[in-house]
């Protein structure tokens, strides 16, 4: 009986750079905006800057006013998907991923039922669908239309189910560079004049996740999406798929050809936004803050910038701009940096800074605090 080779173990550094290879961050690409957002599937945008952030550590050469074109065409959206929480993806993938997204949204909308004693949710998605889509709505305007119909029910719940039930984006001029204005929504289906892909299974976007995150486990691409049983996908896919092992044993999947680079290949330092999906797409992060310093990029409810050194979790920042005055980057290093590492800090500082704030009359980087307390 032939006994089947084990797969290989990948050591947490060569996940490492396999996964900054993938995301753009270990060599920066030379694309388009729109072949990196399709790439990267999508880019976390719970505020309006970090997609902008987000690629200008990613791309070579890259112009905020790119991303803001594509939004201002509707090549580009911003809406709720992975993880109930609003992504900048293509417009192609808003209406791919949204109807796979769903059961992640219907869980969301279970816990808050108790609000929505009485309410019928057909007639619910039916009268929102009608409301956003005569002109687009601020969600306060949403709530209120709402509980008008249903004034004993909670008004955020209802907001919550209208966001659950309908694949509703936020509309232009929010998201633009330098003019993005309040939260006004409108159904996918009527921005963008074309029906959601119904029907479609994981499958398609398994290929797609592992290019961008990969090697990964299911559990993985599981906390990126937001959704459970993901496994009966991987399984189908197998046989087109490379496996490995980490080194606590869990199995990880991959594309056969897909760069996994030296574990010794160097990483220069990246500055990376809030919410940055690099630190969000895997149940087991550790391949990119093996310090356990992701608690430390928060405080309440504030995230913070992060920043990257040799591939792995550093430090927080923050931009001080004025403008058309000076500009300063404010670093604060979660440890000890070399005298080496502190130059090409400040060096990818100020390269950011340069994009982020074109014009400025000066650019200067300031290592101190900026988590106060």
């Amino acid at each position: 009986m032939t006994k089947t080779p084990s797969a290989p173990v990948l050591s947490r550094r060569a996940l490492n750079r396999a996964t900054l290879a993938r995301q753009l961050l270990l060599c920066r690409g030379r694309m388009s905006a729109a072949d990196a957002l399709t790439h990267l599937v999508g880019l976390q945008a719970q505020n309006v800057r970090p997609p902008y952030a987000a690629l200008a550590a990613r791309l070579d050469g890259f112009a905020p006013e790119e991303l803001s074109g594509l939004m201002g065409e509707r090549a580009a959206v911003r809406a709720v998907t992975m993880r109930s929480t609003v992504h900048t993806l293509t417009a192609d993938d808003l209406l791919l991923l949204r109807p796979l997204t769903q059961a992640a949204l219907d869980r969301e909308l279970r816990t808050f039922r108790a609000g929505l004693g009485g309410v019928d949710l057909d007639r619910l998605a039916a009268l929102a669908r009608a409301y956003v889509e005569d002109e687009p709505r601020t969600p306060a305007q949403l709530r209120a239309e709402l509980a008008r119909h249903w004034p004993q029910a909670d008004p955020p719940s209802l907001g919550i189910a209208a966001r659950a039930l309908l694949p509703l984006v936020q509309v232009t001029p929010r998201g633009l560079w330098r003019r993005s204005g309040r939260v006004a929504l409108t159904t996918a289906e009527h921005w963008l004049g074309r029906p959601l892909v119904q029907g479609a299974a994981p499958d398609a976007v398994v290929p797609r996740y592992l290019a961008a995150f990969g090697p990964a486990s299911v559990r993985d691409m599981q906390a990126w999406m937001g959704l459970t049983r993901l496994r009966d996908a991987f399984e189908r896919l197998r046989p087109g798929l490379r496996t490995f092992r980490d080194e606590n044993g869990v199995e990880l999947f991959d594309l056969p050809d897909a760069p996994r680079p030296d574990p010794d290949t160097p990483a220069p330092p990246r500055f990376l936004p809030e919410y940055d999906n690099l630190l969000l797409s895997h149940a087991d992060r550790s391949r990119v803050d093996p310090d356990g310093y992701k608690a430390r990029t928060w405080k309440v409810n504030q995230p913070f910038r992060t920043f990257l050194v040799d591939g792995s979790l550093a430090g927080v920042w923050r931009l001080d701009e004025a403008v058309g005055g000076p500009v300063t980057v404010v670093v604060e290093p979660f440890g000890a940096l070399t005298k080496a590492q502190r130059a090409d800090v400040q060096d990818e500082a100020v390269r950011t800074a340069r994009v982020l704030a074109e014009g400025a009359s000066s650019y200067d980087v300031r290592f101190g605090a900026v988590v106060d307390g």
